[in-house]
């Protein structure tokens, strides 16, 4: 099973982020951050991969390079989380199940008024 958490906001649908490593974030980096809108990790991580290629030589540049790369993906959905909740989203529910869709079920079993937000106009 995989731990989900619902970010909830006014007027907005429900977010759910996975809990745990994310590939995405260690394959790409601040682009997978801009990608889920963490403008400011995003930002940040960016200017720390141009400070390493500065300031870290050629032989330790590469361990460097990965060992940030390994913190963004051990990281990379804390970020986006962190992000969230400067939008205005509070973390309302911890949800266990496989898949996403799994998870949003849950949390519309749980909370049946959120359908409301979910159904298309």
């Amino acid at each position: 099973m995989t731990f989900w958490t619902a970010h909830l906001a006014r007027e907005r649908e429900p977010v759910l982020l996975r809990e745990g490593f994310s590939w995405g974030a260690l394959l790409f980096g601040p682009f997978w951050l801009l990608l889920h809108r963490a403008w400011i990790p995003a930002a940040l991580t960016f200017a720390a991969f141009v400070l390493i290629g500065a300031l870290v030589r050629d032989p330790f540049q590469a361990i460097v390079y990965l060992g940030l790369m390994v913190l963004l993906g051990l990281t990379g959905n804390d970020l986006r989380a962190w992000s969230l909740e400067r939008r205005g989203f509070l973390l309302a529910h911890v949800l266990t199940a496989r898949t996403e869709a799994d998870a949003l079920g849950r949390l519309l079993t749980a909370r049946p008024d959120l359908a409301a937000r979910m159904a298309p106009p």
